[in-house]
């Protein structure tokens, strides 16, 4: 199949399998004798794989091992745990990080519904800002 109907089959621009396979995370598409590219199902599969592990926050680099070890011939599945693992710890450090936000945003909120005209008056930009 052409990248066109890939991309329909798949829901991903041609532009983007395209530099998936730029990136190395699709192997280079045989072409055909007019220099289209060749698509078979296994790239149906890579590209919803792809489309599975971002979806979970991996980023393509992490893809990229991941599907390098099992066209090795090696299962991922201890690789994949610990890569998980790691997103899931990033994720509670990222949610302790917006609690920690929005606090501060709720500070500074009942700081500018408490302003006065003068606060305002003798700050730079915005003094609720500028304090923080």
């Amino acid at each position: 199949m052409r990248i066109g109907e890939l991309a329909r089959n798949t829901g991903m621009p041609p532009k983007t399998i395209r530099y998936y396979e730029s990136v190395g995370l699709l192997p280079p598409a045989p072409r055909l004798p007019n220099g289209y590219r060749d698509y078979a199902a296994p790239w149906a599969d890579r590209l919803a794989f792809i489309r599975s592990a971002q979806s979970l926050g991996l980023t393509l680099g992490e893809i990229r091992g991941i599907m390098s070890l099992r066209d090795r011939g090696t299962t991922p599945c201890e690789h994949v745990a610990s890569v998980i693992e790691q997103h899931a710890a990033d994720v509670l450090t990222r949610i302790a990080d917006l609690e920690r936000l929005r606090t501060d945003l709720e500070r500074l909120a009942h700081k500018a519904r408490a302003a006065t005209p003068r606060d305002c008056e003798e700050s730079n930009f915005c003094h609720i800002i500028e304090d923080v």
